[in-house]
């Protein structure tokens, strides 16, 4: 499992930020300091947020707000029920994000695909699975089992003669970290008006 340090507010997984990111100019070092500030106090275990923000070292600035809210969109870390904070460990992350929660990728996921929107859903799938920072190997194995388990092979419509087939033509989609939202929606606008 990968877990790497992007820019709280655009993403960016190096210096070079988004166009109005409120980051751009901060040096790496520190933003990789409010993942690490964070990350070094709940490693010790479930704690409130308010303890959280009196143990880590130095002001609570929103570079950390900033990074505690992005732990808790990408689902890096839950709250229990008294309320405290606690990080999910690699394999309950791995089994969080395994199935999307947030649309429109969780219809894709649910209804699967139809033929006519193959591409899309596949590729969405695929670049959901690379930003969520599952390894290619995982990311393979979770969208052959949501082809079959969603029913999308079995609906036909397909060039390559198997599913891994289809999965590995789009390693590029993976390699170069696209984006899943366009093809998500592209996706779900057909499924739904299929199914």
């Amino acid at each position: 499992m990968r877990f790497r340090y992007p820019c709280p507010d655009c993403r960016s997984a190096n210096s070079l930020h988004g166009p109005e990111c409120r980051f751009d100019g901060t040096p790496w070092h520190e933003i990789e300091r409010a993942y690490a500030d964070i990350v070094a106090v709940l490693s010790g275990g479930a704690t409130t947020e308010g303890r959280l923000r009196e143990a880590v070292e130095g002001p609570w600035d929103s570079l950390r707000s900033a990074a505690l809210s992005r732990l808790r969109h990408e689902q890096r870390l839950r709250e229990t029920p008294g309320g405290a904070l606690e990080l999910l460990s690699p394999a309950e992350f791995k089994e969080q994000v395994s199935e999307p929660t947030m649309e429109p990728i969780r219809t894709v996921y649910e209804k699967g695909s139809v033929p006519g929107t193959h591409d899309n859903a596949v590729f969405a799938l695929v670049a959901y699975y690379e930003m969520v920072g599952l390894s290619w190997p995982e990311t393979k194995e979770n969208v052959v089992a949501w082809l079959h388990e969603s029913g999308t092979w079995a609906r036909g419509g397909f060039e390559e003669a198997t599913p891994e087939e289809l999965v590995e033509s789009k390693r590029h989609v993976y390699t170069a970290g696209y984006g899943w939202k366009e093809k998500a929606r592209a996706a779900k606008a057909v499924i739904d008006r299929s199914l």
